[in-house]
């Protein structure tokens, strides 16, 4: 299976990688007990650093808990709703990354459907509304929801196909750790919902 620059997949230049082999070595040692959380720390703060390495604005980094997930988010609004920073329509609210352990759906994403508060596609684009943690392993709506490519989402090109495979593998295992960080560090994500 072919990853990175053979696969066609836009690499993030090499100051901003992360080695997520180090980061699994480091956690092996810290016993099979505690490799998740220790994963879970190490690439939140990594996570952070090389994010706050690419923007220029004042950050207000958050942690949110939906159910067995982690969102690390950057919510620069509250800064210009509490006045500490200029309103600037060039900045906004995103989030970083997501960890945490699949778990079952809870919502009956159907019901939503029916209300109108969801839908898959976003009319006259190529994109779906595609989840940071898919819906079927807990992942959420609202802040859980970003603009997809709609062949990636849905396992149409190469990389969705490795994409959904993961999705399957994560449905199918309760508990199994699982991360998904923002491929460019520096494009806007505006969180749906």
């Amino acid at each position: 299976m072919e990853f990175g620059i053979a696969a066609g997949i836009r690499m993030l230049p090499s100051k901003y990688s992360i080695d997520y082999e180090a980061v699994l070595s480091d956690a092996r040692v810290h016993g099979s007990a505690n490799i998740s959380l220790v994963i879970k720390e190490r690439l939140a703060s990594m996570w952070r650093d090389v994010y706050l390495s690419t923007i220029s604005h004042e950050p207000n980094l958050v942690r949110l808990r939906y159910r067995t997930f982690d969102y690390i988010c950057d919510v620069y609004s509250q800064l210009e709703l509490a006045g500490s920073v200029p309103f600037d329509q060039t900045i906004a609210d995103r989030v970083i990354g997501v960890l945490g352990t699949s778990s079952g759906a809870q919502q009956n994403r159907g019901a939503r459907r029916t209300r109108g508060e969801l839908t898959e596609e976003l009319q006259g684009t190529l994109r779906d509304d595609g989840h940071f943690m898919a819906h079927s392993i807990g992942g959420g709506f609202d802040v859980n929801l970003f603009s997809q490519d709609r062949r990636l989402n849905r396992g149409w090109s190469p990389q969705g196909k490795i994409f959904v495979r993961w999705k399957n593998i994560a449905t199918s295992r309760r508990a199994l750790f699982a991360s998904h960080v923002l491929s460019t560090p520096m494009a806007p994500v505006f969180p749906a919902g």
